[in-house]
């Protein structure tokens, strides 16, 4: 089985090529959790709720039901691929003042767990391992 390297709980500095990855809002508020984090620390910018900003990268979660995430995790999917000698650091996105579950936001960033840049929080990444290994063990009945 693969070793997982997993986003750090506690974040408070980042190499050259390291990004924080963190939820937001649509009016890029930032006041709190990891977005307050993001500002405070990595060069996340008032009134800027989606992508880049300074070492950080924001992805809004309080806009409605998962299903209004998900098209801005794709977007921030795309970029990792992209931008591959960039090191992405997902944190637990929406699970704190957006109230969703990890078991909620984890399967969004699937295709995320296969990139060798982006590190998921351990939660997401058990979460993800367990429904792949579920949709596996149903193909082969």
């Amino acid at each position: 089985m693969k070793n997982y390297n997993y986003t750090p709980e506690n974040i408070t500095s980042l190499g050259q090529d390291e990004v924080f990855v963190f939820g937001s809002n649509l009016q890029g508020i930032h006041a709190g959790g990891a977005a307050r984090t993001a500002m405070r620390l990595f060069g996340a910018k008032k009134g800027q709720g989606v992508g880049m900003q300074g070492q950080s990268y924001a992805i809004p979660t309080m806009q409605g039901g998962v299903e209004t995430i998900k098209p801005y995790v794709d977007d921030f999917i795309d970029l990792a691929r992209e931008w591959d000698q960039t090191t992405f650091y997902v944190t637990r996105i929406g699970c704190g003042i957006a109230g969703f579950t990890d078991e909620e936001i984890a399967p969004l960033f699937d295709e995320a767990l296969d990139l060798y840049n982006v590190r998921l929080p351990e939660s997401f990444v058990k979460i993800i391992l367990d429904r792949r290994k579920s949709r596996v063990a149903e193909n082969n009945l």
